[in-house]
């Protein structure tokens, strides 16, 4: 029994190891653009439009780069010049995708059955989008994700944070308080844990993924969830401009 508890903790061990150098990766500092000639006010002016990392920069397209205030085709070009050479990212194998998907954690609905249908629950490293009528319970697993990302899973999850972006006033801290009761879990603890922002509209929500971001990066791996709720807020406005 001691040589096999031996070989979970070791394989725990290892799967936290990747983890690190995957967050590692993924939130690499834009700062070390400097060391490829790119100088301290351009990055300031990235971060200042919420692109904080060199994956920030690759996921931004070149024309959203040129719309950023003093940064010319000609910097972006740098820019991304610069990127190419700090990332690693390029083909893989099937066999070295395989094992990053091995980072990959699945976060409990607090549902066994609707679990099951998901494969273990709602997947890492993906968006996920929940839809359908009014009340049949949107609201109620957002708010059940909100607590259940805070426990401990498979794999040697250890829980994080959420951040819960509300575009239509549905956050109740109430509710959180009675999925916690649930599980044992500490209300004010969990709460804390949970950063909350009404977002008002569409420009607004942009405003908040900025933040978001930066909060992402002030703090890497410590945030496991990002919940936006609601329609987007120019879809919804367009709606309503017909009726």
């Amino acid at each position: 029994m001691s040589i096999l508890a031996e070989r979970e903790d070791q394989a725990v061990e290892e799967n936290l190891q990747n983890d690190d150098d995957y967050e590692e990766s993924f939130f690499q500092d834009i700062d070390s653009l400097q060391n490829h000639g790119i100088n301290v006010a351009d990055i300031k002016k990235l971060k200042s439009s919420g692109i904080c990392t060199i994956r920030g920069v690759q996921m931004t397209t070149r024309k959203k780069l040129c719309n950023i205030k003093g940064i010319s085709e000609a910097k972006v070009d740098k820019i991304k010049e610069a990127v190419a050479k700090i990332s690693s990212d390029g083909f893989l194998t099937g066999l070295q995708v395989s094992e990053k998907r091995k980072q990959v954690f699945k976060i409990s609905t607090g549902s066994t059955e609707f679990d099951n249908l998901l494969a273990g629950g709602i997947e890492s490293m993906a968006i996920t989008e929940v839809f359908g009528e009014f009340r049949t319970g949107k609201t109620q697993l957002s708010h059940t994700l909100c607590v259940t990302t805070q426990m401990p899973g498979n794999r040697g999850y250890c829980g994080g944070k959420v951040i819960f972006i509300d575009t239509e006033n549905t956050f109740r801290p109430d509710r959180l308080r009675d999925i916690a009761s649930r599980y044992n879990l500490d209300h004010d603890a969990m709460l804390d844990n949970v950063l909350y922002a009404r977002a008002y509209t569409s420009e607004h929500q942009f405003e908040l993924m900025d933040y978001v971001a930066a909060k992402f990066h002030e703090e890497p791996g410590v945030f496991k969830l990002l919940v936006r709720t609601g329609a987007p807020i120019a879809r919804r406005r367009r709606s309503t401009s017909c009726v």
